[in-house]
């Protein structure tokens, strides 16, 4: 019997639905995350979890096979080299669908499509970046008024230090 073993045509012709799927994938391991249709996101889930499988072990046969349905050289590599060993520990379940609600224009249910880890990565890491950006920015502007501000207490140094001579110097007279 052959149960549960088909797949979802979305509607579009062979040719179609396999060039959306490489590019969906690809788009899923450059970014991380996807939006789009449930019904496409179950689809292109299936292919992105064997080929993280496939990403785990990097060896020329693996990258071979990978190559086949990613088009993208940075990406492949990416797969291999940040990917596959960042899931190493799991034994499958590498991405989550969260649900977001219903398209406007089609009521389509709205998807993010995600790897499982993506939220510990990046976000700590976009957080920590525009904090030091900002916490850098205002020292330098505060360094600057300093050193400018010290030129002209120096300079009225020098001067009381002249009109104090000059003192001297005519009640020496």
């Amino acid at each position: 019997m052959n149960h549960r073993n088909g797949f979802n045509p979305l509607s579009r012709t062979s040719a179609h639905r396999r060039a959306m799927s490489r590019n969906m994938v690809t788009s899923l391991f450059r970014y991380e995350r996807i939006t789009t249709t449930k019904s496409k996101a179950l689809e292109v889930r299936k292919s992105a979890e064997k080929l993280i499988t496939r990403a785990k072990v990097d060896s020329v046969h693996n990258r071979r096979e990978a190559a086949k349905f990613i088009q993208d050289a940075r990406i492949l590599n990416k797969l291999f080299t940040e990917i596959g060993p960042r899931m190493k520990e799991r034994n499958g379940g590498y991405t989550r669908v969260l649900k977001l609600g219903y398209r406007q224009g089609d009521a389509a249910d709205v998807v993010i499509l995600e790897l499982v880890d993506y939220k510990l990565e990046d976000t700590s890491a976009d957080e920590e970046k525009p904090a030091a950006k900002k916490a850098a920015a205002p020292k330098a502007k505060k360094a600057a008024p300093k050193d400018s501000s010290a030129e002209p207490k120096a300079k009225k140094a020098a001067s009381k230090k002249d009109a104090s001579e000059k003192k001297e110097e005519a009640s020496a007279e």
